[in-house]
């Protein structure tokens, strides 16, 4: 019997809202659910590990001109370049994940989210939003990480990000992490119970109570 196929959920959100977080603990939470399997995509990036990143796991890590060479070869769904840096989503790892009925958790930004949907409608699209623009900066400086200039240069370009939340189905305020997370997570249930996807997981049951 063939699988249903699985859902695309794609999240985005500006630096430092915590969305990393969140897909972390969603599939932390999901991990003992065997009929629900779910991964994250992992994309392709030009930019250098940060501590404790692993090839592969985190990002595929390659340099520009491997990058666009894939670019010319149609491998990605999506890309984008942000800070000097290439980004990129694999279309032959997403549809073939999907087709063995795993749900994949996509991690990219607003011009990549629009540009999956307008391959795959049926693609769910969630936006986290910080609760306000000083706990961004907070959560920005706290990191330790970037230098004055680099968190500038991020504040700037979460605005710009944060412009665009009205092209996402579900919008997600993280101000409680535990409130947020049961939030994404009644939106990957709602998903999964939609009427298109249940006909086909429940056919033999409708057809069973319809004899």
């Amino acid at each position: 019997m063939s699988k249903t196929p699985g859902n695309l959920f794609i999240l985005s959100a500006p630096s430092g809202a915590g969305k990393s977080s969140l897909i972390k603990a969603l599939l932390e939470r999901y991990q003992s659910d065997a009929q629900q399997q779910v991964q994250v995509s992992v994309s392709h990036t030009t930019r250098a590990p940060r501590p404790g990143e692993q090839d592969g796991v985190h990002y595929h890590f390659v340099d520009q001109d491997s990058f666009k060479s894939l670019i010319d070869k149609g491998v990605f769904f999506e890309w984008a370049e942000a800070f000097g840096n290439y980004y990129g989503t694999s279309k032959e790892t997403i549809e073939s994940t999907l087709q063995h009925g795993i749900d994949v958790f996509l991690d990219i930004e607003w011009q990549g989210a629009r540009q999956v949907k307008e391959q795959i409608s049926d693609a769910c699209t969630i936006f986290i939003a910080p609760p306000s623009k000083q706990a961004l900066l907070q959560r920005l400086t706290g990191r330790n990480q970037d230098s004055e200039d680099v968190i500038a240069g991020r504040m700037a370009k979460a605005e710009a990000e944060i412009s665009h939340y009205h092209e996402f189905d579900y919008i997600v305020v993280n101000d409680d992490f535990d409130k947020a997370l049961a939030d994404i997570d009644a939106i990957v249930c709602s998903q999964r119970l939609r009427k298109e996807r249940q006909v086909l997981r429940q056919k033999a049951l409708f057809d069973d109570l319809l004899k």
